[in-house]
């Protein structure tokens, strides 16, 4: 069974790395997906964050093979599995789905961080390059991407404006990062990934010149580099 959920991880992983290609790729919902277009949203980070999807993919792969290989019957790494193969999976038709309909996508990217972190609470402390890294950068990244597509939603729909959204959805971010990262202090890379996700939205609105979104995520990237800081 352990061997069986090993090769299914892998298989997963590789499916994974293969969405993005097999489908028009994603790099942010456009503006037109929205009853209110979203043009320039505060909440979403420059284009360029999303490139740390290359680093993520590389990494799952790799770690999902050395754990086949090396570590297929390996307890610590069995128990991380289920949930992590949840989230590949579902990560899988993530792409599509969003091409589609944010509503959708967005409900869909909470399953994925849900089980992304539940996999890396989880986690053994032996192997930790191959096995905890990956999925706490993974992790970190899905905590921001799933606050910033609920800003999307939340202002596309109408339900807030957009820099309401942009506010709160970075409080949550935060707030979610912080009590994770206090959970798993051994895996600074979660909290990377958030770091890197709000220095994309710093950037984004520097041209706009939106002081108060530059400061909270400052603020917040602060915070969670003094978190995992203090915990090493």
């Amino acid at each position: 069974m352990e061997r069986m959920i090993a090769s299914l991880i892998l298989i997963a992983s590789i499916g994974f790395v293969l969405s993005p290609v097999l489908s028009p790729g994603f790099s942010g919902f456009t503006p037109e997906q929205f009853p209110i277009p979203q043009y320039r949203p505060p909440i979403q980070p420059a284009g360029y964050a999303f490139s740390i999807w290359g680093l993520i993919y590389l990494w799952l792969i790799v770690g999902a093979g050395y754990g086949l290989f090396k570590r297929a019957q390996a307890t610590d790494w069995h128990r991380m599995r289920p949930a992590l193969l949840l989230s590949l999976i579902v990560g899988i038709a993530w792409i599509p789905v969003a091409n589609l309909s944010p509503l959708w996508a967005t409900g869909l990217i909470w399953v994925m961080w849900g089980s992304a972190v539940m996999a890396m609470m989880n986690a053994g402390r032996q192997d930790r390059l191959w096995q905890r890294t990956p999925v706490a950068l993974y992790a970190g990244w899905l905590t921001a991407a799933s606050a910033v597509a609920t800003g999307l939603v939340l202002a596309g729909y109408g339900i807030l404006g957009a820099q309401t959204a942009a506010y709160l959805m970075l409080g949550l971010a935060l707030v979610l990062g912080l009590f994770v990262q206090s959970q798993r202090p051994d895996s600074p890379e979660y909290s990377l990934g958030i770091i890197w996700a709000l220095a994309g939205i710093v950037v984004a609105n520097m041209a706009s010149g939106n002081v108060q979104i530059i400061g909270l995520a400052s603020l917040g990237i602060l915070m969670l580099a003094g978190r995992a800081f203090l915990a090493r």
